[in-house]
Order: C-alpha cells, then sequence, then structure tokens
C-alpha cells in the first residue's frame, strides 16, 4: 500500500513539473513577442526621429 501510494505522489509531481515546463516556454514565447514589439517600435522612432 505504502508503494503505490509513493507511486501516486511521485506521478503527480511529474505531471505537474512537465505542465509547468510548457507553461513557462508558453510564457517565454511572449516576452520574446513583447520583446520583438518593442524593438520594432524603437527602430520606428529611431527612423522617424520620435
Amino acid at each position: 500500500m505504502k508503494r503505490m501510494f509513493a507511486t501516486l505522489i511521485l506521478v503527480m509531481f511529474v505531471s505537474a513539473g512537465l505542465t509547468a515546463c510548457n507553461t513557462m516556454a508558453g510564457a517565454g514565447k511572449d516576452v520574446q513577442k513583447a520583446g520583438e514589439k518593442v524593438e520594432q517600435k524603437a527602430e520606428d522612432c529611431k527612423d522617424m526621429k520620435c
């Protein structure tokens, strides 16, 4: 019974860890897109002398 409980806990932690990796990857992509927009706006202002 203890072995089954330990296995269940391990599976729960692994599942949570994999989900967190996907969430962080998505957040990283969002931050990257925001950075690209800021960079593009900076280039536009540089050309127009904002």
